[in-house]
């Protein structure tokens, strides 16, 4: 078990929800937290995963952007079942400060959303699906 793993067990963590989150982690932590842990991430997943989304999307020339809850399932990269999402359009005249500062509010919308759903039990997940009841 590793520390992080340890620590959240100690403290009875019924759900991990990462935001900012640069390190993958193993096979091991996601049996332990299964359909436990989420992630919130800068785009429409499946749309520019990775680090620095908003940059490769203004760099694609997309129109549209936004931010995606997931959950986490394995070790793959913000390659989870979605959740929630929330799209912004891009405008001509975007950076990747101005687009960045619209999706850290979508997040700031859609994250803690999704808590509430899981606390109030109301997300159902079959396979990549998540309904919300």
């Amino acid at each position: 078990m590793t520390a992080l793993a340890r620590r959240l067990t100690d403290a009875r963590a019924d759900l991990v929800f990462m935001t900012g989150w640069d390190l993958v982690l193993g096979p091991t932590f996601f049996e332990q937290f299964s359909g436990a842990v989420m992630n919130v991430h800068p785009s429409l997943l499946p749309a520019f995963p990775g680090e620095e989304a908003w940059v490769a999307a203004l760099a694609y020339g997309a129109k549209v952007a936004g931010a995606t809850v997931h959950f986490v399932v394995d070790a793959g990269v913000d390659s989870g079942p979605v959740i929630l999402q929330k799209a912004v359009a891009i405008s001509e005249d975007e950076t990747a400060d101005s687009l960045r500062e619209k999706l850290d509010a979508a997040e700031d919308e859609i994250g803690p959303r999704a808590i509430e759903l899981f606390v109030a039990g109301r997300l159902e997940r079959e396979g990549r699906r998540v309904s919300i009841r």
